[in-house]
């Protein structure tokens, strides 16, 4: 690699013209100025190289005596053919030195392998089914690897000489006073074609597919949660990574139980005389219906605490508790007889219980 032409300058250029060249190239490659662009870090790094052996005159002389050898570590795997200095472009026709080294840089027909992008699905689920967990199956279209080309983008042929580079292997252009060769990125620099684009993916690698995916459901789960099943994204391309899939879970609610946290709340009517008396009553819950024993003198919202009868915790398992609230509940209808004996109640009890709140 010649550093003269590296910074764009002539053999016989002064110490000040070859600052000039740098700081000009310097401020178009620095990697602050071109985050994340390889191409642009190594050209700068060759670039300081350049600058730092020829603004040292020591060195300088010893890179014209042919005594000092590029380093290994910018040392790239494009070279150049050779220089024609009666060829020229001028012009729009004429590229720039940036354009020219952005093309040494470039490796033809060479894509990184990417990570396959996430998908994201909703599933409904029943209160139930929330609660107790299980595995369900939910319905996924992702771009899978192609089973024509197994993700290549290309199937095998008969070998056949390249077109594009006319079966040298490499594409000369012609770049100010320079020609410039690099290999063909139709046939990666080896002149013959030996496969084709697959018709199945149309040479993108991948292709379209409806699954079921299984899903593993934690007991607890509530609206908002989100379950992450990995690798069953879509596929990457270059044979990279797939992607996860996310499953947004929805919570349909339930005609008695409400939650809050881990807790279940439930509401249960009771009978004056249960309230009065106290009693034992039945509860629904989860594992079925129990019994909770409501003292006497009960009120009407008054609430009773069932321990771990509740949600179980998506964080540790543990069950929350079960909120039960007391709801009284006169009868709809009284016959003669059991007037009678409330208005008896009442001249027994005949203390004015709105006395209490004033």
């Amino acid at each position: 690699m010649d550093f003269y032409v590296l910074l764009g300058v002539a053999r016989e250029a002064t110490e000040a013209d070859i600052k000039r060249a740098y700081r000009r190239l310097a401020r178009k490659y620095h990697p602050d100025i071109n985050p994340g662009d390889r191409v642009a870090e190594l050209q700068f790094r060759q670039i300081a190289e350049a600058y730092e052996t020829l603004v040292d005159p020591d060195r300088r002389h010893r890179y014209d005596s042919g005594s000092t050898q590029t380093s290994s570590a910018t040392a790239v795997t494009f070279g150049f053919e050779g220089f024609d200095f009666s060829m020229r472009v001028s012009g729009d026709a004429a590229p720039t030195f940036g354009d020219l080294f952005a093309e040494v840089f470039r490796q033809p027909g060479v894509r990184a392998a990417e990570r396959g992008a996430d998908l994201h699905v909703s599933l409904r689920l029943s209160f139930e089914q929330a609660m107790r967990g299980g595995t369900t199956m939910v319905s996924v279209t992702r771009l899978a690897r192609c089973r024509m080309c197994l993700g290549a983008g290309r199937v095998a042929m008969a070998e056949r000489p390249c077109q594009r580079c006319q079966g040298t292997g490499a594409l000369k252009s012609v770049r100010n006073h320079m020609v410039f060769s690099k290999p063909c990125d139709g046939c990666a620099g080896t002149g013959t074609l030996s496969a084709s684009l697959c018709q199945a993916c149309g040479g993108r690698q991948l292709e379209r597919l409806v699954e079921s995916v299984p899903v593993h459901l934690p007991a607890g789960l509530q609206t908002g949660s989100r379950l992450r099943i990995e690798s069953r994204g879509n596929d990457g391309v270059q044979l990279g990574p797939p992607g996860d899939l996310y499953v947004e879970v929805q919570v349909e609610p339930h005609p008695r139980f409400t939650r809050t946290g881990d807790d279940l709340h439930v509401t249960v009517p009771i009978a004056v005389h249960e309230a009065a008396l106290g009693a034992r009553i039945d509860v629904p819950s989860l594992d079925g219906t129990l019994r909770l024993r409501i003292p006497p003198g009960t009120q009407s919202g008054q609430r009773f605490c069932m321990r771990e009868q509740g949600s179980p915790s998506l964080r540790d398992g543990h069950r929350g508790d079960l909120i039960v609230e007391v709801q009284l509940v006169l009868p709809a209808v009284l016959d003669e007889r059991s007037k009678e004996l409330l208005r008896e109640f009442g001249r027994i009890n005949s203390a004015d219980v709105r006395q209490e709140i004033t």
